[in-house]
């Protein structure tokens, strides 16, 4: 598993490398653009390049681009899904220039008007954007808390956006641990996420699941409200240790997307370490388990 957390491109977007390097991550998820203007940001040449340079020698293994908040390819108003289009387009091409390997969205809310409309205005979108992935840059549905008429609440409302789109080899899937809570999916749980991740292989396939955001929740379980907490201090606590842990996970960026009060540190990133390996001390424990009760059998 790769560690890592969303940082600030303040300064020139090359900059998230040397913050991410400070931390002790290889893995970095980073806004190409404020998130919360439509306004995109021009990149120079030269930052592009220093990007991949620094990449290269603070051996970042993964790089994830978030797309700004005020997106929502759902929306009933025209000039909301036209911006929101330019906007995401403007993201996939800062991506590609500086070979990025995924791009994370919301697939957005359709405000009441109903799923299945919500979807029909997704769908050329995502069409279009889709094209502007490589083999090396895919497109991720960040999987959503539930709250209010948001999409992607579950491996149903996900499923369904991959059927629309032919199953589009370079759709992928992020997962945030605080999202999947909220929306009922108890991510302490072994069992749970068997059972989660059973599904949504059976819908889409887990090889489609490409990044992983790693968030407490604020929350209760089920309550379908996307509020995050600080890794370890809120209401999953320890029980992220078996979400980080999952077999299904292994090799996959874990990106940090809360921070303590007093900023980032590398102390964040080793708690996600520290969780990690007690995840697999878990897994390992309950698969002796399950051994020895087979063979008593």
């Amino acid at each position: 598993m790769l560690f890592g957390a969303h940082v600030s491109s303040a300064g020139g977007i090359s900059n998230a490398i040397d913050r991410i390097e400070e931390i002790g991550g290889n893995a970095v998820q980073v806004f190409t653009q404020s998130p919360r203007q439509w306004k995109a940001t021009e990149h120079s040449p030269e930052e592009v390049e220093r990007f991949r340079t620094r990449r290269k020698q603070a051996r970042v293994k993964a790089v994830a681009c978030h797309a700004l908040y005020l997106v929502n390819l759902a929306s009933r108003d025209k000039d909301v899904r036209s911006k929101s289009f330019t906007a995401m387009r403007a993201t996939m091409e800062t991506a590609r220039a500086i070979g990025a390997d995924s791009v994370v969205f919301h697939p957005g809310s359709h405000l009441g008007y109903g799923f299945a409309d919500g979807l029909r205005a997704l769908k050329p979108a995502l069409r279009d954007l889709l094209e502007l992935t490589t083999d090396d840059l895919w497109l991720c549905l960040e999987n959503t808390a539930g709250a209010g008429d948001t999409i992607g609440r579950s491996a149903d409302e996900l499923a369904a956006l991959y059927d629309a789109l032919g199953g589009h080899r370079r759709l992928g899937i992020c997962l945030d641990s605080c999202h999947w809570w909220a929306s009922g999916v108890d991510v302490s749980s072994a069992d749970a996420l068997d059972d989660a991740l059973g599904e949504l292989d059976d819908r889409i396939g887990i090889d489609r699941i490409r990044c992983l955001h790693v968030n407490d929740a604020a929350v209760a379980l089920g309550t379908n409200r996307d509020r995050h907490e600080v890794v370890a201090e809120g209401l999953i606590g320890n029980g992220l240790a078996t979400f980080l842990g999952h077999p299904a996970f292994d090799g996959l960026p874990a990106i940090l997307e809360t921070w303590p009060k007093g900023g980032l540190s590398t102390k964040d990133i080793d708690e996600l370490r520290r969780l990690h390996r007690l995840g697999k001390r878990r897994f390992r424990d309950r698969r002796r388990r399950a051994e020895s009760a087979s063979s008593r059998r």
